[in-house]
């Protein structure tokens, strides 16, 4: 009976270490000489304290971690502020249905570059993902992905992607080329609406009138289409007293105030109230010479606006007037910033590790 229940116990024992031995660790293809700085930094305080938000559950009990992936973009769901979408540099899709208490791989997309994703605003399991010269799209929250649309030349970056959120049919994608590219039946058909002389960096739809769409092009500047896209217009004159205007890194249209835009230009930050007709410029305390990699703006309070740099984070409380400067939590850079429309203290800070060594 001893003898049996000795058995008993090795057994178990076993099968323990061969959970641990196989469980969902992911190995991720990571900068080694970055360690584990990078991912997602989460703050309730609107920046004042930050803290790491990289957690892999797995089924061997033993946690798993995105502290070494490069943020290349961070997208929140339109229907669900809880729900974030990482596209990462060489290591896929990654998800949080939790605000970033635990995160999930897209798995079947495998660990390449994700480009740009965007959800459907009327189906949050309705995914579109682009990388390479392909889009893919999930229908069942990113358990299985369908490829919609490849690029006859593998060397054309899809580079971005947005869905119409009166019509969720409606997709447009950028290329590196320069085209915008349209869909109307949710990607079983595409036609070129225009191609411009350098990659998409962007696309925004108004949240006012789909109609209305921004793009950037790098380093070209801002055009406007206000018929979803057959027509553009384009504001360089609207923007040529500002200094590197045409070199765009981000774009805010405010949800809660139509035609009040946002704009993160070489190292200024720019506001339209007009729908981008005339612009003025918000004061700063960085030089002229810095690079603002990303912007965020207080859906329910305007005057509340943030953005970061390489090595820093700036918020100020009263339309730019004040900032306060604070550290960021890594050594390494600062590249997106998210906040949460129904919890406005709380912002998501996505980091960019530098190139492998």
């Amino acid at each position: 009976m001893i003898y049996k229940k000795t058995n008993f116990i090795l057994l178990v024992m076993l099968l323990a270490s061969a959970l641990v031995i196989t469980g969902c660790s992911v190995k991720f293809n990571t900068n080694k000489n970055e360690g584990n700085n990078g991912g997602i930094y989460w703050s309730n305080s609107k920046g004042d304290i930050w803290q790491q938000k990289v957690l892999i559950p797995t089924t061997s009990g033993l946690p798993n971690s995105i502290g070494g992936v490069s943020v290349n973009d961070l997208v929140m769901d339109p229907s669900d502020n809880k729900a974030l979408y990482l596209a990462s540099f060489d290591n896929g899709l990654i998800y949080t249905y939790d605000g970033a208490g635990t995160w999930q791989i897209a798995k079947n997309l495998g660990q390449r570059t994700i480009n740009a994703v965007a959800i459907d605003p009327n189906s949050k399991c309705i995914i579109y993902a682009t990388t390479g010269n392909e889009v893919y799209k999930s229908t069942d929250c990113n358990r299985t992905w369908t490829r919609v649309y490849i690029d006859n030349n593998s060397t054309t970056a899809v580079s971005a992607v947005a869905v119409d959120h009166f019509d969720s049919a409606i997709i447009y994608i950028g290329t590196s080329r320069g085209e915008i590219i349209k869909s109307f039946d949710r990607g079983d058909t595409w036609q070129t609406l225009s191609s411009f002389k350098n990659k998409i960096n962007k696309i925004i739809i108004s949240p006012h009138d789909s109609r209305n769409l921004f793009v950037y092009i790098q380093g070209l500047g801002l055009e406007r289409s206000s018929d979803g896209g057959n027509n553009w217009e384009s504001l360089k004159e609207n923007l040529k007293n500002f200094k590197n205007s045409a070199n765009i890194n981000d774009i805010i249209v405010s949800e809660n105030t139509s035609g009040l835009i946002f704009l993160a230009a070489g190292g200024g930050l720019l506001k339209s109230s007009d729908n981008g007709n005339n612009w003025e410029e918000i004061k700063l305390i960085t030089p002229s010479d810095s690079i603002i990699n990303a912007m965020a703006v207080n859906p329910q309070n305007t005057q509340e606006i943030y953005y970061v740099t390489n090595t820093t984070f700036y918020r100020s409380l009263d339309g730019g007037e004040n900032w306060k400067t604070i550290k960021m939590p890594t050594s390494a850079i600062g590249w997106k910033l998210l906040i949460d429309p129904k919890e406005p203290n709380i912002i998501y800070l996505g980091i960019k590790l530098p190139p492998k060594k």
